[in-house]
């Protein structure tokens, strides 16, 4: 079986395609490698050689999210001294169907040098369920064609291969292409060949490349911590990089989850990342709301877990004629938390100045969706997969052994998530604010829900000083300290005591690694710093609870994750992963996780959270209302100028000076509170 790893790969990311390979450049039939488009690897293998010769790496550079730039030297060639003389750059840009490798042989000698380059290409056109799976994949053979050097063909899949320059060789093998070029190049000169590869695919795509947009472009942040400006606009340029959307209405964008695994609408994903960039604007808020709306569950299926009103989990769709690979169906809604996420971006963005007319027609789906809800009166969200071949776990913790207890015994269903609790009493509260103010009935039922869910959990979930990682199928806590407690700040389950009891947990060292939270206790006998949720930290995970530490009162601990965050930051070149291991700063350097995607779009989105925490904004657009209240637990990054934010769909520019004292300009129609 092949290595799925990820996190030495060098990617370049346009929606719906990327591009993964070694950082040398070279794209080998290996792993996770490849360029893929729409859950395709429409290439599995570009291998350039000059003279024979593979050259030794010297840099790759990301010039943007969709573009990277490969350096090797070249030796035997050139002056023959010590210093390499001669190098091969490499620039590679992706397009939403398009690949450009432009070769660039550089002659930096005082000779004249004649040699071969060589470009080796192949494919397996194989599902992305059927690359992450690691198993063996059969290549395609290439064929001749007489537009193009070569062309690729499986079921109704299609790699095209041209190039601006003719080959004296082209080459079709069983299993690959192979173009010569002969070159000779004068002392101090370069010459540079580019290729094109063109994916195509006939099918009812379930997503769509997003049409141009400038959105988050706007934003710029001079701050005292360099490492927050660079994260922030790193994370940002990725996310637009993951846009995709809706076939059915293509103005309406969304976030893919990540690449490569996660390259489409991901419910719980796309929501959370919609809701943490609120404060640039609720264009994407919008699009992903009225996506999922149009997916909405209408009807019980147990294979899809579809119920009426629930909003979907994963929605894939692979072109003709390409085999489907054992998994989740197409469509598949196993989630327990997505549809009351829907619902809190909903009101959320309304707050930030969703206009009334845009949120209007989402009142309905909003009302199926509290529906859903409300069929949980009297008792708790809880999820069972009744098929065997669904998700176990139905939150965003859904490996097979992340809901086990104190002893390291799994969980057995229906499980009942502290998080799932507190998303539905948060949602059944912002559900009755927007039907109370569009004249809607139905909130005091919302209310009444909310109040007795709140009651039981309570009662329910409380074990020695903590709230449960969940309940089991016996009605069991299932006693395990982890990071799920973080999501609970800010949804009002809590009691003002408890939050504080929850703050006090976040900021034990057990939990805080040093650089953002542990999804597991260190102290728990299964910890496994380099487990999917059993002691990795997941940067959304750790900007959920950032939030909430800072909307409750407790902004010390909130400084002290994000300064966490921004340390990881740093480590990975302000490309926060969707996860990495669980180690703290004593025990040695930050671990990769192998299998990682990388943007992921909650992580990307991430930084803007630690802004928001920062500058303690609050807006009530309907209320009129934008409250700025600098927090001097983040003084270091202080003074700090922000522009591009965005409120009512105006620009919002914040400037705290020293001293944390903060000034406001937005020609939005609010009333502005400084605090200090």
């Amino acid at each position: 079986m092949k290595r799925m790893f990820t996190h030495e790969l060098a990617t370049a990311v346009c929606a719906p395609a990327a591009a993964l390979s070694d950082t040398d450049g070279q794209l080998r039939p290996l792993g996770a490698q490849g360029w893929l488009v729409a859950d395709v690897r429409h290439l599995s293998e570009l291998v350039v050689l000059v003279g024979g010769e593979q050259p030794e790496p010297v840099a790759h550079l990301r010039d943007s999210s969709s573009e990277l730039h490969f350096v090797g030297a070249v030796m035997g060639l050139g002056d023959p001294i010590g210093d390499p003389t001669v190098r091969l750059e490499r620039f590679r840009r992706v397009e939403a169907d398009r690949l450009h490798e432009t070769l660039e042989l550089v002659n930096d000698a005082r000779v004249e040098i004649v040699t071969t380059v060589s470009a080796r290409l192949g494919t397996d056109l194989a599902p992305i369920l059927a690359v992450r799976s690691g198993g063996p994949t059969e290549p395609v053979a290439p064929a001749e064609d007489e537009d193009a050097l070569a062309v690729w063909r499986s079921g109704s899949c299609t790699t095209t291969l041209t190039a601006d320059s003719k080959p004296q060789r082209v080459t079709l093998g069983a299993d690959h292409v192979l173009l010569e070029w002969d070159v000779r190049i004068p002392s101090r000169s370069a010459k540079e060949v580019t290729l094109t590869l063109a994916a195509a695919a006939a099918t009812d795509n379930a997503v769509v490349q997003a049409p141009a947009c400038r959105l988050f472009g706007l934003l710029s942040i001079d701050s005292q911590e360099e490492e927050l400006d660079r994260m922030v606009g790193t994370g940002l340029a990725d996310l637009r990089a993951l846009l995709l959307a809706d076939p059915a209405a293509p103005q309406d964008r969304f976030a893919a989850a990540g690449t490569p695994w996660y390259f489409t609408l991901f419910g719980r994903d796309s929501l959370w990342a919609a809701r943490f960039t609120l404060p640039v604007g609720t264009d994407l808020a919008l699009g992903t709301l009225r996506t999922l709306a149009r997916r909405q569950g209408t009807k019980h299926d147990r294979v899809t877990a579809e119920a009426p009103g629930k909003m979907p989990h994963e929605v894939r769709q692979l072109p003709a004629g390409v085999p489907r690979q054992p998994g989740l169906p197409p469509c598949y809604y196993g989630t327990i938390d997505a549809t009351p996420l829907w619902i809190s971006l909903l009101h959320d963005a309304w707050r930030w100045g969703l206009p009334a007319e845009d949120v209007e027609p989402l009142l309905d789906p909003m009302r199926r969706a509290l529906d859903w809800i409300l069929t949980h009166d009297g008792h708790f969200l809880s999820y069972e997969d009744w098929t065997g071949e669904g998700l176990a776990n139905q939150g965003w913790k859904d490996s097979a052994d992340s809901i086990q207890d104190g002893k390291g015994e799994i969980a057995d269903p229906p499980i009942v998530l502290s998080e799932a609790q507190a998303y539905a009493h948060r949602a059944a509260l912002d559900a009755a604010v927007l039907l109370r103010a569009f004249d809607r009935p139905g909130d005091d039922e919302a209310v009444e829900f909310a109040d007795g869910l709140r009651e039981r959990f309570r009662d329910s979930f409380w074990v020695r000083g903590f709230p449960a990682l969940a309940l089991d199928g016996d009605g069991r806590p299932v006693d395990t300290i982890a990071s799920n407690m973080g999501h609970l700040l800010g949804t009002g389950i809590l009691a003002t005591v408890e939050e504080a009891t929850v703050a006090e947990r976040l900021a034990d060292p057990s939990l805080d690694s040093g650089y953002g939270l542990r999804t597991m206790d260190a102290r728990h006998p299964f910890f496994n710093p380099l487990g999917y949720h059993t002691g990795s930290v997941w940067p959304h995970d750790t900007a959920i609870a950032i939030d909430g530490l800072a909307r409750t009162g407790y902004p010390e601990v909130a400084a002290s994750l994000s300064a966490g965050l921004l340390r990881a930051g740093a480590r990975f070149n302000h490309r926060l992963p969707e996860l990495y291991g669980g180690w703290s700063e004593e025990q040695g350097p930050l671990l990769d996780y192998p299998a990682a995607c990388r943007p992921q779009a909650w992580s990307a989105a991430a930084g803007v959270v630690l802004v928001r925490a920062a500058l303690g904004l609050e807006a009530d657009v309907p209320a009129g209302r934008l409250t700025v209240t600098p927090a001097s637990e983040f003084s270091a990054w202080f003074p700090m100028r922000v522009t591009g934010l965005s409120v009512a769909g105006q620009e919002l520019i914040v400037e705290v000076d020293a001293e944390g004292r903060a000034a406001v300009d937005t020609a939005a129609k609010i009333e502005v509170t400084v605090g200090a």
